[in-house]
């Protein structure tokens, strides 16, 4: 008991950093259910993308020179806002190419061109980095401030580049709120997710909103796999499947389309399986391992569909009068 009390409240940190890491993914599949109820299944790779050119500027930077001479905060500003810029036109592509010929169709076609798209471009990944660098795994390269750890007392210590995930994720969250509820644009976005015929009556241009929406879940998407290579490090073509799936579970968790939700949804999943890795060992006499964590986070997944299908804080979509 003395031990599992220990260990509390550094897995309480480690578990709030992998959940805001899936809450900003799940954004991504939020803000487009929410306008257009379609599942982006090839969301993950364009937060591959954004951890891909974070890793790239990187390794430019090292090989000019020019990395010690970089302030790391604003470092990191210069790596999230290139995730952000390339993730986010690269989700604007996509909608235009392979979702925009398909609306209107049943919902079954853009869910098998989303998964086609999806393995397009892991292998367009691997192809291009195989060409440019001989290689496809890549390593962050470690910056040294970054790995300064803050300790509280002897209860925990954090490494600054957690607690800039963690801030950054809340910041990200707290503008993207705002700018849905409180402008404009944001105003724009939920008439269209409202009907999208009586939108375009009213002066919307319905084909733009929908490219701005894409383009604002493809950033956040980026700016996820920025911070997620530089939290961890080791990036590859398919590092997103995994973290995808469970964003993906984050926002029916907290309720597909809901903003809020995809907030809660990746929370609780990041606590769960933080939880569930380090103390399920201890809670079953070593009978159970932290290999079981996804179980356990699938297993919440299904709870929640059958008692609560529209999600924690519920499943926003059109009202159709």
């Amino acid at each position: 008991m003395q031990l599992a009390l220990g260990m509390f409240p550094q897995v309480l940190v480690d578990g709030l950093i992998l959940g805001f890491m899936y809450a900003l993914i799940a954004l991504g599949y939020t803000m487009v259910y929410g306008v257009l109820q379609l599942i982006n299944f090839a969301h993950s790779e364009i937060f591959v993308v954004g951890a891909f050119i974070g890793v790239e500027i990187l390794l430019g930077l090292k090989a000019a020179g020019w990395l010690a001479n970089i302030h790391p905060l604003l470092l990191i500003l210069l790596l999230v806002a290139a995730g952000m810029a390339a993730s986010g036109l690269l989700a604007v592509g996509v909608e235009r190419v392979a979702y925009r010929p398909l609306r209107g169709a049943p919902r079954l076609v853009p869910l098998i061109s989303a998964i086609g798209v999806s393995f397009f471009l892991q292998d367009a990944i691997r192809l291009i980095e195989s060409l440019w660098r001989n290689a496809f795994y890549l390593v962050y390269p470690p910056v040294e401030f970054f790995d300064i750890r803050i300790h509280f007392g002897e209860v925990f210590d954090v490494s600054l580049k957690s607690l800039i995930v963690i801030v950054a994720a809340i910041g990200m969250l707290v503008c993207l709120t705002l700018i849905v509820n409180r402008t404009t644009m944001g105003k724009a976005i939920r008439a269209v997710a409202e009907d999208q015929a009586t939108a375009s009556l009213m002066g919307i241009n319905v084909n733009r909103i929908i490219s701005l929406t894409f383009f604002i879940g493809g950033a956040m998407g980026g700016a996820a796999g920025v911070l997620f290579g530089v939290q961890y490090s080791l990036v590859n073509p398919y590092t997103g499947f995994i973290p995808g799936i469970k964003a993906f579970t984050a926002a029916v968790l907290g309720g597909i389309g809901n903003i809020p939700g995809a907030m809660a949804g990746g929370l609780v999943l990041g606590l769960l399986e933080a939880f569930s890795a380090s103390y399920l060992s201890l809670l079953t006499g070593g009978a159970f391992g932290a290999e079981y964590k996804d179980i356990l986070a699938f297993s919440l997944l299904i709870v929640i569909l059958i008692f609560r299908p529209r999600g924690l804080l519920g499943e926003v979509v059109a009202e159709k009068a």
